[in-house]
């Protein structure tokens, strides 16, 4: 069975709190929000300007989605097998 090992913080409770991101967006990609807020109050949100900063984003977002859901699926793997023993 693979492993699926959570990722580290980058940022800290402290800095997500200086920087006033919400609670539901302080997750493994929090790092990666602070520079994109920035960039979009500096550009007022206008959505062709920081994709750099957008996609990055998206993509660790997506990327933890799917550590979520390989472990999801490794936790009912794992209950199929114990009720089947």
């Amino acid at each position: 069975m693979v492993e699926v090992q959570e990722p580290e913080m980058k940022i800290t409770a402290q800095e997500m709190a200086e920087a006033a991101i919400p609670l539901r967006y302080r997750d493994y990609c929090a790092h990666l929000l602070v520079p994109l807020n920035k960039c979009r109050h500096r550009s007022m949100y206008l959505p062709w300007k920081c994709e750099d900063e957008r996609h990055t984003y998206e993509k660790c977002q997506y990327e933890d989605f799917m550590r979520r859901s390989k472990l999801v699926a490794q936790i009912r793997e794992e209950k199929a097998n114990a009720a089947s023993k």
